[in-house]
């Protein structure tokens, strides 16, 4: 699918250091470059577009890394799909720094975007996720000065514009742990996650 492509790359103002969407992958295959932590990951296709899949079982967080190591300046987005069941619905992040030290999550159930640096929530933000449609996450993490970091984040419902500003900032005093970019997804409703269009780029200035 074009469309979600073209908005990622419109929306960054450095030329990307990594980027993609399966379009080169062979159904039923993993990207070679890719680290998966745990998930039985799998290229799929649909409808012409190809996409990147979790399975909807079992029921734990399986993630992967991809992209340059870094510590910091570097920004990453990814677009997700994922349906709810009754009550039931998929959380997926973004992650940067070593281990996904920090996450972007959208938490549906609990109607937030959460910015975590390792287990602990340091920021949330409001979000009503949309069963069906795919959502894109950005977060990036810039050095500010000497012993100060900001780690930012923003999400939006693809077919709406990408935000200016960005709607979650965590301030950071501890150096970060250089990293490779991550994408997490935990298929809590049983049903499969995907995943596309995953761009690393430098950080925005602001």
């Amino acid at each position: 699918m074009v469309f979600g492509w073209a908005v990622t790359l419109t929306a960054q103002t450095a030329r990307p250091l990594y980027e993609n969407n399966f379009e080169k992958a062979a159904v039923g295959s993993v990207p070679d470059d890719f680290l998966v932590q745990d998930g039985a990951f799998t290229v799929k296709e649909e409808a012409g577009n190809k996409f990147l899949e979790l399975p909807g079982a079992p029921l734990d967080t399986f993630g992967f890394y991809f992209g340059p190591t870094e510590k910091d300046g570097m920004a990453v987005s990814a677009r997700f799909f994922g349906t709810g069941k009754g009550r039931r619905f998929p959380t997926f992040a973004v992650g940067l720094g070593a281990g996904g030290l920090y996450r972007l999550q959208i938490s549906p159930a609990k109607k937030l975007v959460e910015l975590y640096k390792g287990e602990a929530v340091k920021a949330t933000f409001p979000y009503e996720w949309q069963s069906d449609p795919w959502t894109f996450l950005r977060l990036q993490v810039r050095k500010i000065k000497e012993g100060e970091w900001k780690v930012e984040g923003k999400a939006w419902t693809q077919g709406k514009p990408e935000p200016d500003g960005w709607a979650i900032t965590f301030d950071e005093k501890e150096e970060p742990i250089a990293g490779r970019a991550s994408v997490w997804g935990n298929p809590y409703a049983g049903t499969p996650i995907r995943f596309d269009d995953l761009v690393v780029a430098p950080a925005a200035p602001k």
